[in-house]
């Protein structure tokens, strides 16, 4: 049976997700000073980053929920034993300097101009429905999405079958009827693909080495796959 909808992840996928956390942090460290033990801008970013990946992980894992990751991540990041009410105004100054640089990637409505008379189109990211619905719209871009799912609300994230299956059920379709594209090769792709999407790994970064996976590297494939074209990364299973 053929495809008959998008599902999307939004950070770096068609939301420049990381350049915006590194301009809006460098901003941000240039008002507030860099943290103790952290003697340049660099190495701050980079305890930054790590620091996002290991409470992600913890609110992935249900260990917490999203607002205390993100309160526990400022205080790993300052080393020092803030408040609720302190670390929700430090990331709400940095938020300022992040959202100040967000944008798409350039290829991401193009994409969806040239797939929105064939196919659905809906969300399916690990944040928050709060988070995410008002960056689509800063992005002008939520109308595009009949469907946004988000972990937080959904009390499971990818790559779980039941995140997969939860938007697929909001969309009234069976999962093969559904394609998921995204950014990480094993949260999305993969994960698609075992809950029974079609999964698609969005490589822009062309690293390849996935012969397991359906890879792109950039959202100017996407059509032809859709359509069957198989010159695209490893061999698909769309029909």
């Amino acid at each position: 049976m053929p495809i008959r909808a998008v599902l999307w992840d939004i950070d770096d996928t068609i939301f420049d997700y990381a350049s915006a956390d590194r301009v809006g942090l460098r901003a941000h460290l240039a008002v507030e000073g860099l943290p103790d033990g952290c003697e340049s801008v660099d190495a701050a970013a980079l305890r930054w980053a790590e620091l996002t990946e290991l409470h992600w992980a913890r609110f992935s894992a249900g260990e917490c929920d999203f607002e205390a990751q993100r309160r526990d991540r400022v205080r790993d990041f300052l080393g020092l034993p803030l408040t609720d009410a302190e670390s929700e105004e430090w990331f709400d100054r940095h938020r300022t300097h992040y959202e100040a640089a967000w944008s798409l990637f350039p290829d991401a409505v193009p994409a969806l101009d040239g797939l929105t008379p064939h196919y659905r189109h809906a969300v399916l990211s690990n944040s928050a429905f709060v988070v995410q619905d008002r960056k689509l719209r800063a992005l002008g871009v939520r109308d595009r999405f009949e469907v946004l799912l988000c972990a937080a609300e959904l009390g499971v994230s990818k790559p779980a079958a039941a995140a997969f299956h939860a938007a697929c059920e909001a969309l009234s379709l069976e999962p093969h009827e559904v394609a998921y594209v995204g950014n990480e090769p094993d949260i999305d792709a993969r994960g698609a693909a075992d809950a029974g999407l079609v999964g698609i790994w969005l490589d822009r970064h062309d690293l390849g080495s996935r012969p397991d996976l359906t890879r792109i590297t950039g959202l100017a494939e996407l059509a032809d796959l859709l359509r069957g074209d198989t010159r695209f990364g490893a061999v698909s299973r769309i029909g």
